[in-house]
């Protein structure tokens, strides 16, 4: 009777609806402890003149992943660097090739850009696959099980954008000093990187929204398989508001830098206003735009991805992100670089704290079953195999 008259249901409609359960996000990690690791692998870095790469990724994950607390326990990071090495390797040996022939065969460098360009979805499917095979929480590994075909169908809109660029490039050096390309040539080019550029921004969003919701629908941890449930429309709202933010930027810049031009004739105060003009713009676009756009991405992606008994919060708000990306670049600068990692590790605690884990029911009941289902070492084995690191 008491149970009625507190609930004001029948006894078993509690069961029914299980308690949900809220686990914070949090990050334990600290900037002296991360600057050893950072000094160590950028000097082993270029000691072996960036091989290392991979190993320093590999410690770096590590070091965030194990600091990263969700609920009261830690992700863990079981990744093999050899592995992660070979992957760095496939795609250092295409940009090599790139920088090789695009001075002296700007066919064959076009050619070596089409291959890769073809073969990144599937590449970038493996990292995600390899990623996430390597990352567990409570002892249970995280999977992807997004399929080929959806990785190439979500990078499919960028086809004609990439297209116009590869036009462009192979165009570019009969416009070059000296090639005798006419004025007439020269202004259709222009306008074909115009028309490139704004087919670009159009298409993006809708390429990015594809992206998303293949890689948050692939998301498979202890039997619950993720969803993203953000449309197009949502990322076509986001570049908007993102674009806003931009048009805002660059109109003060924009004022400034009219008001240089009209001093600068006349006065020293001209040449310095103008200077200052650009000054600014370097410092307000990475300050307010891509701080923005990172925070209301965050927010969208992770407030519409969820599962059957799970879903994910994000509350990282603009200003927050803002004086933390501020204060970063202010002591880099004093630090002349020195500050890097203590960046690093402020900015981690400031996205991930802004972040939590919903779960429905009992998490040690939820665990328990999925430890009963896990796919064993041959299904470690496989995502090993057939999983390679990008360096993504």
């Amino acid at each position: 009777m008491n149970n009625i008259d507190r609930l004001g249901e029948a006894p078993g409609a509690q069961d029914a609806r299980p308690q949900v359960q809220t686990l914070p996000i949090r990050f334990t990690g600290s900037g002296s402890e991360y600057f050893r690791i950072w000094i160590v692998n950028l000097l082993l870095v270029l000691v072996t003149f960036t091989l290392y790469w991979p190993f320093a990724r590999a410690r770096r994950l590590t070091y965030f992943q194990n600091n990263t607390l969700v609920g009261d326990d830690p992700l863990g990071f079981h990744a093999n660097p050899w592995k992660m090495f070979r992957g760095y390797l496939v795609v250092a040996l295409f940009g090599l090739a790139y920088g090789v022939t695009s001075e002296t065969a700007p066919l064959v460098a076009g050619a070596i850009f089409l291959v890769f360009a073809l073969l990144w979805p599937a590449l970038w499917r493996a990292s995600l696959q390899f990623r996430l095979r390597n990352t567990s929480w409570r002892g249970v590994r995280l999977s992807f099980e997004g399929d080929l075909k959806g990785a190439y169908l979500a990078f499919a809109p960028l086809l004609l954008p990439v297209l116009g660029f590869v036009a462009l490039g192979l165009n570019a050096p009969d416009l070059a000093p000296g090639e005798g390309a006419s004025p007439e040539e020269r202004r259709r080019m222009g306008l074909l990187f115009l028309g490139v550029m704004a087919l670009f921004a159009l298409v993006m969003p809708w390429c990015l929204a594809r992206i998303k919701q293949y890689q948050h629908g692939g998301y498979r941890f202890a039997g619950e398989r993720t969803e993203l449930r953000a449309g197009v429309r949502q990322f076509y709202g986001l570049g908007l508001r993102s674009g806003g933010v931009m048009l805002l930027v660059l109109l003060i810049v924009g004022a400034i830098a009219a008001l240089g031009v009209g001093l600068a004739g006349r006065t020293a105060a001209g040449v310095l206003m103008l200077s200052g003009a650009v000054a600014l713009g370097y410092l307000l676009f990475p300050m307010l735009v891509v701080t923005h756009y990172t925070a209301a991405l965050q927010n969208l992606v992770w407030q519409n991805t969820r599962s059957r008994n799970t879903r994910f919060r994000s509350g990282l708000g603009f200003g927050a992100l803002a004086r933390v990306t501020a204060v970063n670049w202010l002591l880099i600068a004093l630090t002349l670089g020195l500050y890097w990692p203590f960046a690093q590790v402020r900015l981690a605690r400031a996205r991930l704290e802004a972040m939590a884990l919903q779960v429905k029911g009992s998490v040690n009941d939820w665990l328990a079953h999925a430890q009963r289902r896990d796919v064993g070492p041959l299904g470690d084995a496989a995502g090993d195999f057939f999983g390679i690191d990008m360096g993504l």
